[in-house]
């Protein structure tokens, strides 16, 4: 990411969905992705005709440092979403036709299983009247008495000479 030449290891970060391979400094930005071990032994191949295994349920991806711009999405979306939905006396499939959205990814959220994306979550705030996102209030950081003594810069006044 920096445009440095990497010097021993890289590590493999994901970083808005993409995965990079950056050096040590340039790790921060991401979230490391584990790299599975890759042995010689190859699988054996099903049968044609087999029974097929259901893939393995996706987990929840950990969120890298881009996620949290704007602010940070409250614990407990999931259940924010369900007790609202249910109060305006909606179903899954009823909110997700008023978002012209998919109802599997509106279960999906109120499962928990996702995390809604910047787009899905300004609707779903917008149809059912309520806040996901936890703001930071920069008000509230700045009316704490602070405990450093001003400095000489804060006291001095520059006036100007008159040419």
């Amino acid at each position: 990411m920096c445009g440095e030449t990497i010097r021993g290891f890289p590590k493999l970060v994901r970083v808005e969905g993409a995965e990079l391979q950056v050096c040590n400094r340039c790790e921060k930005y991401g979230t490391e992705v584990q790299q599975p071990k890759r042995t010689d032994i190859r699988r054996p191949v099903a049968a044609p005709g087999a029974p097929v295994r259901p893939a393995a349920p996706q987990i929840r991806r950990k969120r890298d440092l881009f996620d949290y711009m704007e602010g940070e999405i409250v614990e407990d979306y999931s259940e924010r979403i369900r007790h609202a939905r249910m109060e305006k006396g909606l179903s899954q499939k009823d909110l997700a036709m008023q978002m012209k959205e998919r109802e599997l990814l509106i279960k999906k959220i109120e499962k928990g299983e996702l995390i809604p994306e910047e787009g899905v979550r300004k609707k779903l705030e917008k149809a059912l009247g309520i806040r996901l996102i936890d703001t930071i209030d920069t008000e509230t950081e700045k009316k704490v008495p602070s405990k450093l003594a001003p400095t000489l810069g804060d006291v001095t006044i520059i006036k100007k000479k008159k040419k």
